[in-house]
């Protein structure tokens, strides 16, 4: 892997990729979750953020940690990758973010390894978001980065 050079310009753009991919996540998550049909008991952003601050805590705030979260892996996605934004690269980092989430965020937030201590549904659960920001971050870059 070569590391690309990423100037002032990309650096911004890779932070309004991330923000734009929170958002679109963002609008396939949370209705799913109030409608019932995301096996998960809250937002996990909303989860984790009630287990570092302590306290229960209103979904807005669950948002902006998980658009930091998005942005973050978003912006070390182009300053790895910018000269290879491929998909198959986008895949592989959301891959290794959904292993995060079952292995680490799950436990941390209470839900168990891999979500087991809610059900085994959460697994898949997990998936499908981190999926679609494979999904979403590749065409964006795609968009932003000709």
């Amino acid at each position: 892997m070569q590391f690309g050079k990423v100037d002032l310009r990309d650096w911004f753009k890779a932070i309004g990729i991330g923000i734009v991919t929170a958002i679109l996540l963002s609008a396939v998550m949370v209705p799913a979750s109030k409608f019932g049909i995301s096996p998960l008991p809250k937002p996990l952003g909303l989860a984790f953020a009630e287990t570092v601050m302590g306290r229960s805590l209103p979904l807005p705030v669950g948002l902006i940690f998980h658009i930091a979260y998005v942005v973050f892996w978003s912006v070390l996605f182009v300053v790895l990758f910018r000269n290879d934004l491929r998909f198959r690269n986008a895949l592989l980092l959301g891959m290794g973010l959904w292993l995060l989430v079952l292995v680490a965020f799950f436990p941390i937030v209470g839900w168990g390894f891999l979500g087991l201590a809610v059900s085994s549904k959460l697994i898949v659960a997990a998936l499908i978001p981190h999926l679609l920001f494979s999904i979403f971050l590749w065409a964006l870059c795609r968009g932003m980065f000709k």
